[in-house]
This record gives C-alpha cells, sequence and structure tokens, in this order.
C-alpha cells in the first residue's frame, strides 16, 4: 500500500495503531482490497512521493472489505454521488501497525534485485496505490529490510 508521507505515513499508522484505508478511487486497486485481501494479511507500507520512496513498514489487513464512507459523504473530498449506500461502489480494508523497518527498502534496491523486477511497484508510470505482492517476493523485501 502506497501513500505520501504528507496525507498519512508509517508514523501516523504507528501512532494510530488502527485505521481504514479510505479515498482509494481506482477500480483495480479497489478490487485489490475487495476481493483479495484477508483479515491477517500482511501489508507493506510504501512512501510515495519523497527524495527516496521505498518500503518503510508493515502493517495488517484487519478488517473484512467494506464500503468506504467518505463516498457518500458530499463534505469529503472522496465522495462521489454515484455511489450509495445499497449500492456502494468503492471498499476499503482497516489497517493495523506491525512493524517499522530500521532500514526501510528503497525502490532502487527493488529494481535492483532480480528477485523483484516483476513487481508491479517498480514498474515506470505505475500509478496504484495497492498491489499485490507474491510470497517470495515478500521473503525477498524482509530480507532487504533486515540489512
Amino acid at each position: 500500500m502506497k501513500s505520501e508521507p504528507s496525507a498519512y505515513s508509517i508514523d501516523d499508522l504507528e501512532r494510530d495503531g488502527r485505521t481504514p484505508w479510505d479515498g482509494v478511487r481506482n477500480y483495480q486497486a479497489r478490487n485489490f482490497m475487495r476481493d483479495d485481501m484477508r483479515e491477517g494479511d500482511v501489508v507493506f507500507f510504501y512512501h510515495s512521493n519523497v527524495p527516496e520512496p521505498g518500503i518503510v513498514g508493515e502493517g495488517t489487513v484487519c478488517s473484512k472489505s467494506y464500503p468506504d464512507p467518505t463516498a457518500f459523504d458530499p463534505n469529503d473530498s472522496h465522495f462521489d454521488p454515484k455511489s450509495s449506500k445499497d449500492t456502494p461502489r468503492w471498499y476499503l480494508v482497516d489497517v493495523c501497525f506491525h512493524a517499522r523497518y530500521a532500514h526501510p527498502v528503497l525502490l532502487v534496491e527493488l529494481r535492483e534485485d532480480p528477485h523483484l523486477s516483476s513487481m508491479q511497484v517498480v514498474r515506470k508510470g505505475n500509478r496504484l496505490s495497492i498491489m499485490p505482492v507474491a510470497e517470495d517476493e515478500a521473503q525477498s523485501i524482509r530480507v532487504r529490510a533486515q540489512g
């Protein structure tokens, strides 16, 4: 899961302990949350739009997917008038803090690792805020995070 630290950082998640991952307005990213994420799944927390983007920690999916309430609130920047409580268009999961990496795994490192070359995050122009990670990729990331 990618987030700009100015919007929501690993510090924020650690402080809050748990947060709804709201405001996602891309259908593919929504589908990953709604259809594929399960309680207990590991989430890699990635800081984007910073001088050295990379994975800075981990969270855990700590809820089933449910309709994103920000879509129903006309005062929220993520309001969608085509989404209703009867026919929700947007979903989210709650994410709980798990760990902060002592050694962030930078994007440049991800790109250099041949085991991670198929990850969506290393592809140029990828704008998705949520994308799947294979188990072997997760293991490589964790090894890099240990220094």
